[in-house]
């Protein structure tokens, strides 16, 4: 059976009644659990959103005692909250919808949309876009690194294929050798080392995987195993 989900909302609200309002309507929903985390100014609100790393999304009402929401909005996202953000108000005037999309807020809803049974769909839609949205970019990135990875590896490979064939060809030569008995340990060595070190490099230009594991502390390797 799978278990429910949690959503944590930071509702940056100064009203005790529309944030006890939606915590009762929020219930309601068999979808997931949800809690909500109230703040009463906007200076509050963005203390806690910067300080905390398991919010879900955040509710920002217009009306603030300290500020508006679209002030407190733009602060959020000159801070890099990386959370959606969704604006709540009674303020039916399409401008400040329109500012506050701008603004790259994940929505707009109106108050009286708290009473309605979509409201808590609209919240998991939103947060299942902004999941979306953060794996499309972290494939994004790791293209890119892979692209770097290959550019490097060409020009390493370039670099180093024709010595290792040379030294291939040197240990090759010494083995057949006849005083080669001697030195047989040292050359065995030599030469798989070499074989080791053009095995690995062909599987670095087969490389269709960002794939690195953790080496030393903030280290990262490219896994060639």
């Amino acid at each position: 059976m799978e278990e429910t989900p949690t959503v944590r909302i930071l509702m940056i609200e100064d009203s005790d009644d529309s944030a006890r309002m939606l915590d009762a309507f929020l219930k309601r929903f068999e979808g997931a659990r949800f809690e909500i985390v109230q703040c009463r100014t906007a200076e509050e609100g963005i203390r806690v959103a910067t300080a905390r790393s398991d919010l879900d999304i955040i509710l920002v009402d217009y009306f603030l005692p300290d500020r508006n929401g679209l002030e407190a909005t733009r602060e959020l996202k000159e801070k890099k909250v990386d959370v959606p953000l969704a604006f709540l108000t009674v303020n039916t005037d399409v401008s400040v919808a329109v500012e506050a999309m701008k603004l790259g807020v994940a929505d707009y809803f109106l108050k009286d949309d708290l009473a309605s049974h979509v409201f808590p769909q609209a919240i998991m839609s939103i947060l299942e876009k902004h999941k979306l949205r953060k794996e499309y970019a972290a494939l994004e990135i790791k293209k890119r690194r892979l692209e770097a990875m290959q550019e490097l590896v060409v020009d390493i490979s370039r670099q180093i294929t024709e010595p290792l064939a040379e030294m291939k060809r040197v240990v090759d030569s010494l083995l057949a050798h006849e005083n080669a008995a001697q030195y047989m340990r040292f050359l065995t060595l030599i030469k798989e080392n070499v074989e080791r070190m053009d095995r690995k490099l062909e599987k670095l230009k087969n490389l269709k995987d960002d794939k690195t594991v953790q080496y030393i502390k903030d280290i990262r390797m490219i896994d060639l195993s």
